[in-house]
């Protein structure tokens, strides 16, 4: 199976059946200017109700949209959530942030959304075994890289991809996918935006990939 990064906390996930999955559509806007996936989409997830992340009606073809709480199966995808929070005061200042669980082809995802806070072991414990994880490193509306390297601590994933961080195409982020590798040594950084996966092919020690923005502007 394959992730695509497309910007943001947007991916294109891809079964090995050819199942395609996207995550978090954003709104193109004068500080958000990702170029958008072209690819016709099966299952759109979308992890709270917020611009750069809830776009649906830019989405190609005509995909199953989960929001919240879901389950969901197509072929060998199949998805799962726990509700967690937008902030560290259970949602009183941004509101419920979903974290969507996908195993796919026998690669265990998981997408953070805007997690705004820490994990408790009892959340951790639901997500199961992680293979790969996607998560928020920017600050202002998420977890800063601080925060989410103590997050990545805590789940142990096989491989952890940074999204939702500071670019000269999101500029209004604090904290960029620098910082969050700063002092961690398992890093590679990838020429390209796409990275393929099978569950006999993962890394044996945890690690961190930078995925290449490759899109047009």
């Amino acid at each position: 199976m394959k992730i695509k990064w497309i910007g943001h906390s947007c991916f294109l996930i891809t079964s090995d059946k050819g199942v395609k999955v996207l995550t978090d559509p954003f709104t193109r806007t004068a500080d958000l200017t990702y170029a958008r996936a072209t690819e016709s989409i099966d299952i759109v997830t979308v992890s709270h109700e917020h611009y750069d992340h809830n776009d649906v009606n830019a989405v190609v073809g005509r995909p199953v949209v989960l929001r919240g709480a879901a389950t969901k199966t197509l072929q060998d995808v199949v998805i799962r959530t726990l509700n967690v929070w937008h902030d560290e005061a259970k949602g009183k200042e941004r509101g419920p942030n979903t974290l969507y669980c996908y195993n796919v082809s026998g690669v265990n995802i998981c997408h953070l959304g805007d997690l705004g806070h820490q994990l408790t072991s009892a959340e951790i414990k639901r997500l199961g075994h992680v293979d790969v994880l996607l998560i928020p490193v920017g600050g202002v509306f998420t977890i800063d890289a601080d925060g989410a390297g103590l997050v990545y601590d805590d789940i142990k994933p096989r491989v952890a991809i940074p999204m939702h961080y500071k670019t000269d195409r999101c500029k209004w982020l604090t904290d960029t996918a620098v910082d969050f590798i700063k002092g961690r040594k398992q890093v590679r950084i990838l020429d390209s935006d796409e990275v393929e996966f099978t569950s006999s092919r993962l890394p044996a020690e945890s690690e961190i990939l930078v995925l290449k923005y490759s899109g047009q502007v």
